[in-house]
C-alpha cells in the first residue's frame, strides 16, 4: 500500500505560500507530524511544534534547520494531550505569544499498541491523548482561530489525523464515559480495535466541529486524514505485535509497505495547505482525506451525525466533570 503511493505525484506547487501564517503540528517532532511540519516550514510558515518533551522536540527542531529548504521558522509548544488541564495550559501559552493561527494539526496519537492504562481521570489514555486532549486544545484556540478567520482572505483550517482502523469499530452509542473508556483486550486485534475507537473520535469530532462553525458562518475548513502506511515509531511498535511474525514482518516486509515521514505527511500537508481546498473550499469541509490527498468516504459509523453528537455531549460532560 505505502508503496504504491510512493508513486504518486506530490510536491511543494500543490501548496499554498505560508509566508505570515501560524501553524501548530502536536507530535511534531516524529512520524507523520514531522513530516508534515516539513513541508509546512518549506513553505514559509511559522510552525510550532508541540510535544511532551522539550528534549526530543528541540532536536527534531535542529534537524529541520539544517535542511537547505526551510523558508519558514520552527518553535517548541509544550504540550502534554493525556491530562486535559495540561492540554488547556498549552493552548493559553500559545494565545500569550500569538495573534493569529492559521493552521491547526491534530496529530500526535499513542499508537495501537497496549496495554493501555487509565489515567487520573478514569480515561483510558489513548482516548484521553488522541481524543480528549486535542478536543481541549481545538477548543480553547478556538477563539483565535476565529479571529484569524475573519480576516480578508484568510484560509484557516483545522486538521484531525485519524487512521483507516476507524472502520473497524461500530459502536452503538457513545453517550457516558464508558463508551469512550472501552477496551477491547490485550491482544493483537483488541489494541488495533481500542485505537480505532479514538480514530473513529478524530473524525467525529471534525464533522461536529465543521457543522457548529457552519451554523455560526464561520469561514475555518475541518478535514480528517488518514496519512496511510507510514514508517513512523508507533507503526513498527504495531508491526512488531503482530501475532506470531512480528519481528519478520517489522523487519523485512514494513520497508517495502512503509513510506518515509516527508511522503507520508502528504496527505496531511495538502489537507493543512493545499492550494485545491481554497480553490474548492465547499468540497473539502468536513472531508476525509486519504493517499494522496484524495477524498474519500470514511465508515458509517464516522458519517453518524447522532453518534457525533453524543461524542461532544459526552466529551464536554467528561471536561465539566473534571473541571475543564
Amino acid at each position: 500500500m505505502g508503496f504504491a503511493f510512493s508513486r504518486q505525484s506530490f510536491s511543494e506547487d500543490d501548496l499554498l505560500d505560508l509566508h505570515g501564517k501560524v501553524a501548530i503540528v502536536t507530535g511534531g517532532n516524529t512520524g507523520v507530524g514531522y513530516g508534515t511540519v516539513q513541508w509546512l516550514v518549506r513553505k514559509g510558515a511559522k510552525v510550532y511544534v508541540a510535544g511532551r518533551s522539550e528534549e526530543r522536540v528541540s532536536e527534531a527542531i535542529k534537524q529541520l534547520e539544517a535542511e537547505d529548504n526551510k523558508d519558514g521558522t520552527l518553535h517548541f509548544l509544550k504540550t502534554e494531550l493525556s491530562d486535559p488541564r495540561l492540554a488547556k495550559q498549552a493552548a493559553e501559552e500559545f494565545l500569550q505569544k500569538e495573534s493569529r493561527l492559521d493552521i491547526l494539526v491534530n496529530n500526535a496519537a499513542i499508537g495501537a499498541r497496549g496495554p493501555y492504562k487509565v489515567t487520573k481521570d478514569g480515561l483510558l489514555d489513548i482516548m484521553a491523548t488522541n481524543h480528549v486532549g486535542h478536543f481541549v486544545l481545538t477548543e480553547n484556540l478556538l477563539p483565535l482561530l476565529k479571529t484569524t478567520a475573519a480576516e480578508d482572505g484568510s484560509d484557516v483550517r483545522i486538521v484531525n489525523i485519524s487512521s483507516v482502523a476507524h472502520e473497524r469499530v461500530v459502536p452503538e452509542s457513545l453517550v457516558g464515559k464508558e463508551t469512550l473508556n472501552k477496551d477491547f483486550g490485550n491482544t493483537f486485534f483488541g489494541y488495533l480495535d481500542t485505537y480505532g475507537l479514538s480514530k473513529l473520535a478524530n473524525i467525529l469530532h471534525i464533522k461536529s466541529l465543521q457543522k457548529q462553525l457552519d451554523a455560526e458562518n464561520v469561514p475555518i475548513t475541518c478535514i480528517a486524514v488518514h496519512p496511510g502506511a507510514v514508517a513512523s515509531v508507533g507503526a513498527n511498535a504495531f508491526l512488531y505485535g503482530v501475532p506470531y511474525a512480528g519481528k519478520f514482518v517489522a523487519t523485512f516486509l514494513g520497508p517495502l509497505f512503509f513510506i518515509p515521514w516527508l511522503q507520508g505527511a502528504r496527505t496531511s500537508a495538502f489537507a493543512a495547505a493545499g492550494k485545491a481546498v481554497k480553490d474548492d473550499v465547499k468540497k473539502y469541509k468536513g472531508a476525509y482525506l486519504v493517499p494522496v490527498a484524495k477524498l474519500a468516504e470514511p465508515s458509517a459509523s464516522a458519517k453518524n451525525e447522532r453518534l457525533a453528537k453524543e461524542l461532544d455531549e459526552t466529551t464536554r460532560a467528561i471536561l465539566k466533570e473534571i473541571g475543564v
